[in-house]
């Protein structure tokens, strides 16, 4: 099994340092975590926050590219409504060329009313906007020589994308799948898969298995690494500090709904829905994020090995350096020399 990192600067719910403190570190707990054999990191993008999430993923990811020397720079994700697609292409492939072909980019439509409001955009418009975006994404990078581009929302005359990415054709796209059909559709396209941050071992088993099913009747060569599947991680060795570490997910993924969904109520497919109740979301903390002292959490990630995960993403909200060095010393090392 192979570890990484995902998230981005830490947060600390309403008593946070300033931005640029909140960015170095980030930036020191990534470069710890590469000396302690993690082997990626993904950053989300999020936007009109308050609590100072990382809202210009490719740009942090530029300088990370500089200061790591083997870690794959992910996105999770870049949402494609709000950018101009020429732009962003030609960003992305510049990461890729100055890590030397580290890229992954994650791309994805958005979930979070806030964020479409602020930009002031109709989410009605999202699915529409990110298919626009990723057409053009692929005939950029695919494209030989100068080309055209005539869409709904975006339109570009005999253009042609510089640099060109390292990687060939183009860095791989990530996006995040959940149903049998959509993990389907992922595989079969080529692109990699974004595992969500609840689920059972049994059900994200499942989830890896018709990944992989689909991946090999497509002619793909399954790769492990192409499934990252993310759990929340919190090192607590006391009932007290289990107990902390719980409510600070659950006011965590309280503070994400309140982003998500408008004043109108649920929106029809928003991830969110059905989580407004507090004890739901205790009770989902206990069961799907990874909690508790080393020897409890090897046990659980060997459940998770045997269910066919190689590729498990780590997010920390509290971004603890001191439970990164525990995890990189005590529980990594257990993982170690498998197959992968």
């Amino acid at each position: 099994m192979k570890f990484g990192l995902f998230g981005g600067a830490r947060t600390s719910m309403g008593n946070q340092p300033s931005d640029s403190q909140q960015i170095h570190e980030f930036i020191d707990y990534v470069l710890e975590a590469e000396d302690l054999g993690f082997e990626s990191v993904f950053l989300v993008e999020h936007h009109f926050t308050g609590f100072g999430q990382v809202s210009a993923s490719l740009n942090l990811l530029s300088y990370l590219a500089g200061r790591t020397r083997t870690m794959r720079l992910g996105t999770a994700v870049m949402v494609l409504p709000w950018h101009n697609p020429a732009l962003l292409v030609e960003q992305a492939a510049t990461v890729d060329v100055v890590s030397g072909g580290r890229l992954d980019l994650g791309i994805g439509r958005g979930y979070r009313y806030s964020e479409f409001a602020g930009f002031c955009m109709d989410m009605a418009e999202a699915d529409a906007r990110y298919q626009e975006c990723l057409d053009f994404i692929q005939k950029a990078w695919t494209s030989k020589g100068r080309f055209s581009h005539h869409g709904t929302y975006w339109n570009y005359d005999n253009v042609v994308i510089e640099p060109a990415p390292v990687q060939r054709p183009h860095p791989p796209l990530w996006i995040g799948a959940n149903s049998d059909a959509s993990i389907t559709k992922t595989a079969r396209a080529g692109m990699n898969m974004l595992v969500a941050q609840n689920g059972s071992p049994e059900v994200v088993g499942h989830k890896v298995a018709t990944f992989r099913k689909a991946a090999e009747e497509a002619g793909r060569v399954y790769d492990p690494f192409s499934v990252g599947v993310t759990r929340a991680f919190h090192l607590a060795y006391t009932a007290e500090e289990r107990t902390r570490q719980q409510e600070l997910r659950r006011r965590f993924l309280q503070h994400v709904q309140d982003l998500s969904l408008p004043p109108s109520g649920p929106i029809p497919g928003n991830h969110f829905q059905g989580h407004g109740d507090a004890e739901k979301m205790r009770k989902l903390t206990e069961s799907d994020a990874l909690i508790g002292p080393p020897d409890e959490l090897i046990k659980r990630l060997k459940v998770y090995e045997a269910a066919g995960v190689e590729h498990m993403l780590l997010i920390d909200v509290g971004g603890s350096l001191e439970a990164l060095r525990i995890f990189g010393k005590e529980i990594l090392p257990e993982f170690k020399g498998k197959k992968s």
